[in-house]
């Protein structure tokens, strides 16, 4: 869709007037960047999700896998 000028200076788009948008009045979204906590998203495959039907099953298993697990060396690298 070609832009086209107006005798104003406006940009017509070939919109609806409806759609137009004035980003004079935009506001920035006050959402952004408030995480609460640090989230990490994991893709489960389907036979384990099976088994886990929410977050908290899932954190207390691997919590207890790493009860179990010996503890990490860190490495001079």
């Amino acid at each position: 869709m070609k832009d086209t000028l107006k005798a104003k200076g406006k940009r017509q788009t070939g919109l609806q007037r409806e759609y137009a948008f004035d980003y004079s009045k935009a506001r920035p979204n006050r959402f952004a960047g408030k995480s609460l906590t640090e989230t990490v998203v994991v893709m489960l495959d389907q036979d384990v999700s099976a088994v886990f039907k929410d977050v908290e099953s899932v954190n207390a298993v691997l919590r207890g896998l790493i009860g179990s697990m010996p503890p990490l060396r860190k490495t001079g690298r």
